[in-house]
């Protein structure tokens, strides 16, 4: 098992994101979009947080800390990816702006064509290897051909049949997470997710880089004045990452190989893959905090 994932993890990645996009097409429509029009306050604040606070906080981070090297790199990666399927179905269940937060999740993940290579140069260009080249039109690339053409084909699937576009959402998303609990048993039987040599402060960093852009999603739409529903919608879609693209943009940059860059690539694995179950569990507290409060209210 661990021999076959090796060889493979790149497409165990895009297995994973491009039925997560498929899923998350199939419930937009560009009613959502237009939408924007009628209100562009709360989506274009959220679009700021998400591509110019979430980096700032996490280059303050970096330098704060004194991070380098893989853990490094794997925030960057954090920073740079948007909110992915996940976020939206916390949003619903938490009752936050449904909508605001498919249309934020939509703009990121098409601006991030451009936005994601320019973050990753930012943020992790001086911790790379000395040889190492990004990959930025590999990485544009993969971004054109895994998230925005299944989201495009997930969008014209619900416009032809929309009777049934629920239903491929719904497989296509337990499909992706399928793919996730793949990437993370395949890299445990291959060795290449191992705590010890991760080491407890690195999981504590990972941890506190964590709560740091709790802190920003929950401070910063009540300091730009947005209502109690936009403001849960915009904190969720900055905690919930887009993990399956950011494995993805991690496979392309350190190939499952041996050596000092395929153990810098372990680091960044690992890095991602404590924050994605962090991210759940932080994401669920959310979601009964928001029930109980409006549940109150009512």
């Amino acid at each position: 098992m661990g021999a076959f994932y090796v060889a493979n993890e790149y497409w165990f990645a895009v297995f994973q994101l491009v039925l997560a996009m498929l899923g998350m097409g199939a419930t937009l429509t560009l009613k959502d979009f237009r939408d924007l029009v009628n209100e562009p306050r709360p989506v274009t604040l959220g679009i700021f947080v998400q591509l110019v606070l979430v980096p700032l906080a996490t280059l303050l981070f970096l330098r704060a800390l004194g991070i380098e090297g893989g853990v490094a790199i794997g925030l960057a990666v954090l920073a740079a990816v948007p909110g992915g399927t996940v976020s939206n179905i916390f949003t619903f269940f938490a009752r936050g702006n449904t909508a605001l937060s498919i249309c934020i999740t939509g703009i990121t993940t098409l601006a991030c064509l451009l936005t994601t290579p320019l973050i990753l140069a930012l943020l992790i260009t001086e911790y790379m290897p000395a040889d190492f080249q990004m990959p930025r039109a590999r990485i544009v690339t993969e971004i054109a051909l895994t998230l925005l053409l299944p989201l495009a084909l997930g969008m014209l699937y619900l416009y032809l049949y929309p009777a049934t576009a629920r239903t491929l959402s719904k497989w296509s998303i337990r499909g992706s997470l399928l793919g996730l609990l793949f990437i993370v048993v395949g890299s445990l039987a291959a060795g290449r997710i191992n705590p010890e040599q991760f080491g407890l402060y690195n999981i504590a960093v990972v941890h506190g880089y964590a709560l740091a852009l709790v802190a920003v999603a929950v401070l910063a739409p009540r300091l730009l004045g947005l209502s109690r529903r936009d403001s849960t919608a915009i904190e969720i879609e900055v905690i919930v990452r887009n993990i399956g693209l950011a494995v993805m943009i991690k496979a392309s940059m350190f190939p499952a190989t041996t050596g000092p860059a395929a153990q810098v690539g372990d680091m960044v694995l690992f890095t991602l893959i404590i924050y994605g179950g962090f991210q759940l569990l932080v994401g669920g507290i959310l979601v009964g905090y928001y029930r109980r409060r409006r549940a109150t209210d009512d």
